[in-house]
């Protein structure tokens, strides 16, 4: 029997406790919400604006208004930073961030610069300073892995759903396409997709989404087809609840499990996928920092040997640590890997 600090336990608490014990899984957890941070609080690690300042009208932040929308912060956008006594006057005391370059200052002198005290990963082909870039290039990443996923999500799993609950011909069309959108190789199908479509951050997150929806979807379909014939499920029907409220309210919240789970690698593999279009030209517009965009910066020069690794071992690091995670919450979610804890 289970102990009785198992029973009763929520299953989220008892994913938790279990997903803590895997040590690699927390590794993976730690790295993630560690990108999360940096990607977050960009404007304050790396920028050319002071995170403080002392003028003659007293202290003023400029770092800070990165976070608020460009009509307000027009003011400090029209700053040259190279020389902001021209706009503010003469400045007391000034505060810098720990990186004091931002990621789209040009400095052309300093061009292909190696790793060095004043630039820590060096430079690129226009001078800009790597670490910034990688900085604020992590905001990319990590908003492209989540947008596409969530939009795989949230349109793989009413058709999973829908496929798995009634079964019969509506589960035979629907096995159909997902059939079919199988066979294409999916980053061909987004390469081919995006060259009819304008360079932009969205369509990229967009068209990642619409092509990954078929995982959750397969998965929910699994799901369904073993609840649909449980008798929660067939008193609900016999109570006469609908359709959605069925699928929505009392099967969903019991197979969404393993969606979470695909969702943890499939933000691994969206990263991976919008580094691999902006290294071939299809990402992100420039001058917005991207890591596929800084690697692709060592093509034009092959001893700019930082330009490959350090922006490569920042997506090696980020997609491993997604799976790890994923790994992980995989077994904490399995009840065959959960063991007979509190048996004696």
């Amino acid at each position: 029997m289970a102990s009785a600090g198992t029973t009763g336990r929520g299953y989220w608490a008892e994913t938790w406790r279990q997903l803590k014990k895997n040590r690699l899984a927390m590794i993976g957890l730690v790295i993630v919400v560690a990108m999360f941070v940096v990607a977050i609080f960009a404007p304050l690690l790396a920028n050319d604006r002071p995170l403080a300042m002392k003028t003659g009208d007293g202290w003023r932040f400029p770092a800070f208004k990165n976070f608020l929308p460009e009509q307000w912060d027009r003011a400090y956008r029209d700053t040259d930073w190279s020389n902001p006594e021209e706009k503010w006057g003469t400045i007391e005391r000034r505060i810098m961030p720990p990186v004091p370059y931002s990621p789209d200052r040009i400095e052309l002198s300093q061009f292909y610069e190696s790793p060095s005290r004043r630039h820590w990963l060096g430079t690129d082909d226009r001078g800009r300073d790597l670490l910034s870039r990688l900085i604020w290039g992590s905001r990319i990443s990590l908003s492209v892995g989540f947008v596409a996923v969530g939009i795989a999500v949230l349109i793989g799993i009413p058709i999973g759903a829908l496929a798995g609950y009634h079964g019969g011909l509506v589960d035979a069309v629907i096995l159909r396409i997902i059939e079919v959108i199988i066979c294409f190789p999916t980053f061909f199908l987004i390469l081919a997709i995006l060259a009819f479509l304008p360079q932009s951050i969205f369509n990229i997150m967009v068209v990642i989404g619409i092509t990954g929806w078929v995982g959750p979807a397969r998965l929910i379909r699994g799901e369904f087809l073993k609840m649909r014939k449980l008798e929660y499920v067939e008193a609900v029907r016999a109570l006469g609840a609908s359709s959605a409220r069925a699928i929505f309210r009392h099967v969903l919240p019991n197979a969404v499990a393993p969606v979470l789970v695909t969702a943890t690698f499939g933000v691994a593999s969206a990263i991976l996928y919008e580094s691999s279009l902006s290294f071939l030209g299809f990402g992100v517009p420039p001058p917005t920092p991207s890591w596929g965009e800084a690697i692709s910066q060592a093509q034009n020069f092959i001893d700019a040997w930082w330009l490959t690794l350090f922006p490569g071992f920042a997506i090696f690091l980020t997609v491993t640590a997604y799976n790890l995670v994923g790994e992980g919450f995989r077994d904490a979610t399995d009840p065959r890997l959960r063991g007979n804890e509190g048996e004696k």
